[in-house]
């Protein structure tokens, strides 16, 4: 017994004397690690357009199940979205949410990413449901607010999906990146094979 109260007293007296690692909150904020899972953002494109595309993977994804997602249809006068649909109604409940970014794994478009921002509590239950227009990123500089018209993305001449197999964009404007709707089809690619040395492959290949 002596021996521990003696371990005890000598931890609690080297602590005494070491520079204190509190931090001061609110007075003093800690800068929060790279990989740090804050609020969520709703990403624009840098024409205003949304990079949400009412998809709801987000919302299945969840474990928690506080994400809430209502898509709607693009329309040639009302584009929010370069994709066919977009993000409607949006919604992500704080009073469930875990942090565990599930959810931004799992979106195609990185429409939904989160920030470092953590600072979230508040005495009403009704504020931590966050609608759409509390997560969606500012404007861009010199960008519009949605919705935009066909003839105006089209007019801008971007290319939302990058790629070999990126969608085309609204308007259908070329791109020599896109196989030739009227060509031949494209020929079959099989897997990539990894030589690993002494003759194998990944995936194994069988003499014919």
């Amino acid at each position: 017994m002596f021996n521990a109260l003696r371990k005890g007293f000598g931890l609690t007296g080297k602590t005494m004397f070491r520079r204190p690692v509190t931090t001061q909150y609110p007075e003093q904020k800690r800068a929060p690690e790279p990989r740090f899972h804050g609020r969520h953002i709703l990403n624009r494109y840098e024409d205003g357009l949304e990079k949400c595309i009412g998809c709801e993977l987000c919302a299945w994804a969840c474990p928690a199940d506080a994400i809430y997602v209502q898509g709607g249809d693009n329309t040639p006068e009302a584009r929010y979205s370069p994709g066919e649909r977009y993000g409607a109604d949006y919604q992500i409940n704080y009073l469930r949410c875990i942090f565990c970014g599930l959810c931004i794994e799992a979106c195609p478009t990185r429409a939904l990413t989160m920030s470092h921002e953590y600072e979230l509590a508040t005495d009403s239950r009704e504020a931590m449901i966050f609608t759409k227009d509390r997560l969606l990123a500012p404007l861009p500089e010199g960008a519009g607010d949605t919705p935009h018209t066909d003839a105006e993305v089209v007019a801008r001449g971007m290319t939302y999906y990058p790629g070999p197999a990126a969608q085309r964009p609204v308007g259908g404007m070329p791109n020599a990146a896109w196989p030739d709707p009227n060509g031949s089809p494209e020929e079959p690619v099989g897997p990539a094979t990894v030589h690993l040395g002494d003759g194998e492959t990944e995936p194994p290949t069988h003499g014919e």
